[in-house]
């Protein structure tokens, strides 16, 4: 606890209230109650418990923003279709997927959002299905060129990107890239390094994966520029089946996943190198992240124990919070 005596010499504004609105650094004395305040800044970033998902679940798609977020399908027992949208406050059950599956991957908002790929358990066992969400229903449009599961998607309903993924139970990494105009997929520049169980976000033009698998977990970090992908400085710690958001390819966050053992760790992309900054609270993997790198979300996933976890944490940095004085 800071003291009076680390201040000492420093003017302080007296006022009978707290202001509505303190900035970084700012200092006061309420003469009403009587106490001294100051705001503080953690530039690293902090997470805060939310409130839980309705159906825990492992391996399912999800996207949106902190405050505005959907997720859908995933593996429960058997696997699921359900969907839930996030208000900032609580999750909603809303109309299901018309394809129950795991490994589903999507792009867009919690509005107009696209869920692409999977798998499930009976023949065909894997899946080209791309589903498109108004805010209402799930609708069926075009395929994937290439049938897969665990990629990533990012962009937009309208125009988006599909990357990566596991063409086959078991089966191989894929480093095939699909662009989506709103109407047909067409595939275009191949990452360098096939994966799957990875994550990352950004835009058409504008994307960044890192993470995933195989032959272990890796540490790999590429960024698209809307014509080919190109290697950069690598996670500080490598790691599959983990969560992200990102803006596009110069901003990003990781969190969670696999190194092996369930990963609390959080990292921060400032377009050039991962910073790791405050872990999680609760250490998971196969979760569904949304978001950027200063404001996230990250929803259930695998804590071994329960196996399907509905636990929510919001991201953000930086976390500003008022420190109250006192004397020694």
């Amino acid at each position: 606890m800071t003291t009076y005596k680390d201040i000492r010499g420093t003017h302080i504004k007296t006022v009978t209230s707290d202001p509505p609105a303190p900035v970084n650094g700012q200092m006061w004395y309420n003469s009403t109650t009587k106490v001294m305040k100051g705001l503080t800044s953690n530039p690293a970033g902090a997470w805060a418990t939310a409130s839980a998902m309705n159906t825990g679940r492992q391996d399912f798609g999800g996207n949106g923003i902190q405050t505005a977020a959907l997720i859908y399908g995933g593996r429960t027992a058997p696997l699921t279709a359900v969907t839930e949208s996030w208000n900032g406050t609580s999750w909603t059950e809303v109309n299901d997927l018309n394809t129950a599956r795991s490994g589903v991957q999507g792009l867009g908002t919690y509005t107009a959002a696209l869920g692409a790929g999977g798998y499930k358990v009976s023949s065909p066992y894997m899946l080209a299905i791309v589903e498109s969400w108004n805010g209402t229903n799930w609708t069926e449009v075009a395929d994937l060129g290439t049938a897969r599961y665990n990629g990533i998607g990012s962009g937009t309903q309208t125009a988006g990107l599909y990357m990566g993924g596991r063409a086959g139970i078991p089966g191989p990494a894929s480093a095939n890239t699909e662009s989506w105009n709103g109407s047909s997929w067409t595939e275009v520049g191949d990452l360098n390094t096939a994966r799957f169980t990875y994550s990352g976000d950004g835009t058409q033009t504008s994307s960044i994966v890192f993470g995933g698998t195989p032959p272990g977990a890796l540490a790999n970090t590429e960024t698209w520029n809307g014509s080919s992908w190109t290697e950069v400085n690598d996670l500080t710690t490598a790691r599959n089946n983990l969560g992200g958001g990102a803006t596009d390819s110069t901003a990003a966050v990781a969190f969670g996943g696999n190194e092996p053992g369930n990963s609390a760790k959080t990292e921060t992309w400032n377009g050039s190198s991962w910073t790791e900054v405050t872990d999680l609270n609760v250490a998971r993997q196969k979760g569904a992240g949304a978001g950027t790198e200063a404001s996230a979300l990250f929803a259930g996933g695998s804590r071994g124990s329960p196996a399907y976890s509905t636990n929510t944490e919001e991201w953000t940095t930086p976390v500003t919070s008022t420190v109250t004085f006192t004397a020694s």
